[in-house]
């Protein structure tokens, strides 16, 4: 994937076809007196519509391509001949987008109301339905109206703006620091092909990688950009792609054995479910496994002290592995344990009905969380851009008292939040 190339979020403005006009419409033909109405019906406007394409993982045609506006239906016409129908906008997206409508408040505030979503290929989701067309003159002939001069205008078309939002579906996400070695990991276990290089901040955007297992099993793992201090106030690259494993069945939280530079593996750690919390606590509430790395840059006789450092430090008490990624040590366990917890984990869902409402709500509550974390960090970063403090951000040393005015009346400050 090319970072350039990938884009998560787009909003588009749609409008689909009005339903073309009914025919008021009389049959005139030699020798046919007194022929009678015969209007055919308007043709159906054109319905703006998203569909799954497993062979799309961007959503990159839409960014330069936000209107789409479809075509009206055909009015009605003598000899009872109906209007064609207007063909239908198919917005080919990846799977795991979601859509949502933009929806404008009398007070100048706007909402967003969930459309659905795509998660399957071939899957149709529409936006927005194009108008019915109108029916002919013909239709309201009756005994005490035999030439009814009326046929009924087409429905008007549908507009409004939509969010779109790409999410990827995984059943494994990977948390970590940058140079943790997610991507490594990702391309020992899968066949995908990620960047790799001995620098912070190589991966710039999600990947995806299959995991086969044994023969005929396997499971997806996303890999995103690495998590800094500071990520949940919008430091780093990680904080914006947190949202594509709210998704995710399990989480693989990998920490460096022995990082090169001054930090501490039991820091780094701790870092991470930190900013993981202060994202999403809900999130923090999947279920996470410590997956210590680049054991084999440690002597052996290290490993258990370096373990248990980190392991107190989190007051960890989930499954722990420690594997080399690069060397390949420790990989097939891991991956056929998680296997077998998906598979526990399916058999348990269908069984136990609470057990699936529980997660449904916990799916929920982490989408509501990372949706308005995500917003306060664009709505902060506008106020940056535009030079105006936010209420929140406002100190001591932003009031002058050379600027206090002391004649009659209140001072008014006008601050944006």
């Amino acid at each position: 994937m090319a970072g350039s190339n990938f884009v998560d979020y787009v909003k588009i403005f749609a409008r689909s076809g009005h339903g073309g006009a009914g025919s008021a419409h009389f049959r005139r033909e030699k020798f046919v007196a007194f022929g009678g109405p015969d209007g055919g019906d308007g043709g159906k406007g054109g319905s703006i519509v998203l569909q799954g394409d497993s062979q799309y993982w961007t959503l990159i045609h839409l960014k330069y391509q936000r209107h789409q506006f479809a075509e009206d239906g055909q009015c009605g016409s003598g000899a009872r001949s109906s209007g064609r129908d207007a063909r239908d906008i198919v917005i080919p997206v990846p799977l795991g987008t979601v859509a949502r409508r933009v929806v404008e408040q009398e007070d100048g505030t706007t909402l967003t109301e969930d459309v659905g979503e795509v998660t399957a290929d071939g899957e149709q989701l529409v936006l927005l339905k194009g108008g019915r067309g109108g029916l002919g003159n013909w239709h309201f002939k009756s005994a005490t109206n035999q030439t009814p001069r009326y046929a009924q205008p087409g429905e008007e078309g549908e507009e409004g703006t939509f969010i779109l939002e790409l999410k990827v579906l995984a059943d494994v996400g990977l948390l970590g620091m940058p140079n943790a070695g997610k991507s490594t990991f990702i391309a020992a276990v899968s066949n995908a092909r990620p960047k790799i290089a001995d620098y912070p901040f190589t991966t710039l955007v999600p990947n995806l990688g299959v995991v086969s297992v044994d023969r005929w099993k396997s499971f997806v793992v996303a890999d995103i950009p690495g998590l800094i201090e500071g990520a949940s106030e919008g430091a780093g690259l990680g904080i914006r792609f947190l949202k594509h494993l709210s998704r995710t069945r399990l989480l693989l939280h990998l920490v460096d054995m022995a990082p090169l530079d001054d930090t501490s593996a039991p820091d780094a750690a701790e870092v991470i479910v930190n900013e993981l919390t202060k994202f999403s606590p809900s999130l923090a509430e999947r279920d996470r496994w410590l997956v210590l790395n680049k054991c084999d840059s440690l002597p052996q006789d290290e490993h258990e002290a370096r373990v248990k450092e980190v392991v107190d430090r989190l007051e960890w008490t989930g499954p722990v592995y420690v594997i080399s990624a690069i060397a390949k040590i420790g990989t097939d366990k891991l991956c056929h344990d998680i296997m077998r917890y998906l598979e526990d984990r399916a058999d348990r869902l269908a069984a136990d009905p609470a057990y699936k409402q529980e997660l449904a709500e916990l799916d929920q509550r982490i989408e509501d969380e990372a949706r308005a974390q995500l917003q306060a960090l664009d709505d902060k970063r506008a106020l940056r851009r535009s030079g105006v403090k936010s209420v929140h951000d406002i100190g001591d040393d932003d009031w002058d008292e050379e600027d206090v005015d002391d004649e009659d009346g209140p001072e008014i400050i006008y601050v944006r939040d």
